[in-house]
């Protein structure tokens, strides 16, 4: 049943392509985030997100 009604990743299925902004602040600079480049380049990666850390608000 809860499969119905959550929509997210399982073990073993593969990342949507995607691409967001990221800041760099030990660099001071934005930039952008491609799982699409992580992929070709054969980089592992681990995505977490942790809401309202770190905002410019």
């Amino acid at each position: 049943m809860t499969e119905d009604i959550c929509c997210g990743l399982r073990v073993g299925q593969q990342v949507p392509d995607f691409e967001m902004d990221t800041y760099e602040p030990a660099k001071g600079k934005f930039g952008k985030f491609s799982i699409k480049k992580q992929k070709k380049n054969k980089k592992w990666t681990v995505l977490f997100f942790y809401p309202a850390d770190f905002t410019f608000v």
